[in-house]
């Protein structure tokens, strides 16, 4: 088996609403689209956001990542040897994680469709009669006044979503007056994530997060209160609050994820495949938190269907990826593909068609390999 031909080209899809956070302002997807192309015949396709704030990526440094670098250190390399393959790019080149996520899912998606297997068996750790093929998401409420956080909260409840994704980060007493009126509008069964991306330092976060739990305000998770680089922090927050901490930005390698677990920088992980390089190394986190007991979730950046659906597929592989945030194709205004799996509100339904299951992927391409 060989890699006879890498493709890429680029997909523009309007949002729902402006995607706020405590980082950045983003008003549609403009992402690049990779196809590999295997001797059997076989194609597979994968997705990079050019997420410049989380992972300094643009969409020229992923160009020239993948024109450059990757898919030359790829063309005609056998990718059946997982290791030997994946071990390969990264030493044609040192991080530009969102780059090589998008080679490894087209990777993947054509591994597992020379096999005939839809991409969650071909990596499945999980019994056939175990594997989850309907996963639940949450769906993000963008930072806002808190009126407009409300109305979200309304509009995503009666969209059907059951757990909401909070963002905060813009000042204490503010951001718990947002997640107030969030519950108020959500109801009491709703089930809030906290994410302030970074936006507090450690001392405001246990203050913050403690008037949101004196408040009753029932939070499941605070995601990343502090800044990524701030493991002490991470550690400092973590040990004064009974709310779960869940790392985020401060994991991005499985070298990352054991520090954060050594050190107790954080209850939980976040694995998203724009940060980690793609699902290889994701399996690798998946690894460490299944020997050390830690929950993971399954997040995106702001990607569409391609990127989010190889986010699901090892979602419904791996049993320590108990939670869901991959809205990223709720959020979008439409869906230009054709296959893959259905992505309902707040149900993603994977079929069980080879690879991710994309049929079409309307994308002009352009050969770089």
């Amino acid at each position: 088996m060989k890699i006879t031909d890498i493709a890429i080209g680029t997909i523009s899809i309007p949002l729902l609403t402006p995607f706020k956070t405590a980082l950045r302002t983003v008003n549609r997807i403009e992402d690049l689209i990779v196809r590999v192309t295997l001797d059997s015949g076989e194609t597979g396709y994968g997705e990079a956001p050019p997420t410049a704030v989380i992972t300094g990526e643009t969409r020229q440094s992923i160009t020239a990542a993948l024109c450059d670098y990757l898919a030359p250190a790829a063309m005609g390399a056998d990718p059946s040897d997982r290791d030997e393959f994946f071990t390969r790019l990264d030493r044609a080149m040192a991080k530009n994680t969102s780059a090589k996520a998008a080679l490894d899912i087209a990777v993947h998606d054509a591994l597992s469709r020379s096999l005939g297997l839809p991409l969650f068996r071909f990596l499945g750790r999980r019994a056939p009669g175990q594997v989850h093929t309907v996963l639940e998401t949450d769906l993000t409420i963008s930072v806002n006044d808190p009126d407009t956080m409300a109305a979200d909260a309304r509009s995503a409840v009666g969209r059907g979503f059951r757990i909401l994704k909070v963002k905060v980060g813009k000042g204490g007493p503010e951001d718990v007056e947002r997640v107030r009126r969030v519950r108020q509008a959500a109801g009491a069964d709703a089930v809030l994530r906290i994410d302030a991306n970074q936006g507090w330092t450690p001392e405001e976060a246990v203050r913050t997060i403690g008037m949101m739990e004196d408040a009753g305000l029932n939070i499941e998770l605070v995601e990343q209160p502090v800044s990524c680089h701030d493991f002490r922090g991470m550690q400092y927050v973590t040990a004064r609050t009974e709310t779960p901490i869940l790392a985020d930005e401060s994991v991005f390698s499985p070298e990352d994820a054991a520090r954060i677990i050594e050190e107790h920088g954080a209850d939980w992980i976040n694995i998203k495949l724009m940060k980690t390089g793609g699902i290889w190394p994701a399996e690798k986190i998946c690894d460490l938190a299944e020997q050390s007991g830690v929950t993971c979730m399954m997040g995106c950046m702001l990607e569409s269907a391609v990127s989010v659906s190889g986010g699901a597929h090892l979602a419904a592989a791996r049993s320590v990826i108990a939670l869901c945030d991959l809205d990223g194709p709720s959020l979008c205004a439409e869906n230009p593909y054709t296959g893959g799996p259905v992505y309902r509100e707040q149900q993603i339904i994977l079929p069980e068609t080879p690879g991710i299951g994309f049929t079409r992927v309307p994308v002009s391409f352009e050969s770089i390999g």
